[in-house]
């Protein structure tokens, strides 16, 4: 059976490539590609778009920071033309934002992971992706929907119908 998978930002950064932050780039392709023969379908966060453009951002050289900033912005753009096997999602609406903006405060009061050393809340990002999870789910009943990451905080977001 075939699911919607919405890609994290450590997905997204092994998938192109980008400098310091693809170290499992050879599994995640791997994965990828048993992804694509399932016949899963590809969401791309607008959250993830942003936090990989400021880990591009945060490369030591200036010229390795505008070719990978065009490498984000060429598929970005192809993904939004369809030519990507991924496509971004809905862009949240003005009241959307609001909304996740509302809930935000009770979200940073929770601990991502008992097992982390230093406590941490849920970042907007990650709540925005969780909204979009949700979002997903509601209009996907009969699917399984599920976040892909590897960084542990949003791999629970599995939803198998």
């Amino acid at each position: 059976m075939s699911a919607i998978v919405i890609l994290d930002t450590s997905i997204y950064l092994n998938i192109l490539n980008v400098p310091g932050n693809n170290q499992d780039r050879t599994a995640v392709l791997d994965e990828l590609a048993v992804k694509i023969n399932a016949g899963d379908c590809f969401l791309l966060p607008l959250a993830t778009i942003l936090e990989t453009g400021n880990h591009i951002a945060d490369l030591p050289d200036g010229g390795k920071r505008r070719a990978w900033a065009d490498v984000l912005v060429g598929d970005v753009r192809k993904a939004l033309q369809g030519a990507a096997p991924y496509r971004p999602t809905q862009f949240p609406s003005r009241d959307e934002f609001l909304e996740w903006l509302h809930e935000f405060p009770e979200y940073a009061m929770r601990r991502k992971q008992a097992r982390r050393p230093k406590e941490e809340g849920v970042s907007l990002s990650d709540l925005s992706i969780i909204k979009e999870w949700q979002r997903t789910c509601d209009l996907n009943s009969m699917s399984r929907v599920l976040v892909w990451s590897l960084d542990g905080d949003l791999t629970g977001y599995d939803r198998v119908p």
